[in-house]
């Protein structure tokens, strides 16, 4: 008894198979006349009422439009505006903030290897230019 109530109370999807069944399955034989004339009055109705409430949904959405363009709401000032706000949000995150801080203490350390380098690089020129133009000098003093 207890399985026999506990399937009764599952709480899990039908399955594909399980929906055949049930669409396969003649329910009419269990219904008296006057229940599926019910039935069949409240398929009517509901149908009525969705198809109702797709002609209200869509005079709503027309009337939205209306009112975007007299704002001079378009859609690129929507999408310009969905990512300013994106962007924003994303600039405010803590791992954004993170990488941030750590490339741009990276790029600080980039800049001050490559400012080294070139300093180094200057100095080898001027002590090779300096070495060039004493070897070319000293024969000519030697001479005289």
């Amino acid at each position: 008894m207890e399985a026999q109530a506990r399937g009764l109370l599952e709480t899990e999807p039908l399955h594909e198979r399980d929906e055949d069944t049930v669409a396969g399955a003649d329910f009419s034989s269990m219904l008296s006349e006057e229940e599926k004339e019910e039935l069949k009055a409240e398929l009517v109705q509901l149908e009525d009422e969705i198809t109702t409430l797709r002609q209200v949904l869509s005079a709503k959405e027309r009337h939205l439009v209306e009112i975007k363009q007299k704002l001079g709401m378009n859609l690129m000032n929507e999408l310009k505006q969905n990512f300013s706000r994106s962007w924003h949000d994303v600039q405010t995150t803590a791992a954004y903030k993170k990488t941030h801080e750590t490339l741009s203490h990276a790029g600080q350390k980039a800049t001050a290897a490559f400012s080294n380098v070139g300093t180094a690089i200057s100095k080898k020129f001027g002590d090779m230019s300096y070495s060039i133009r004493h070897s070319i000098s000293m024969p000519a003093m030697r001479r005289k």
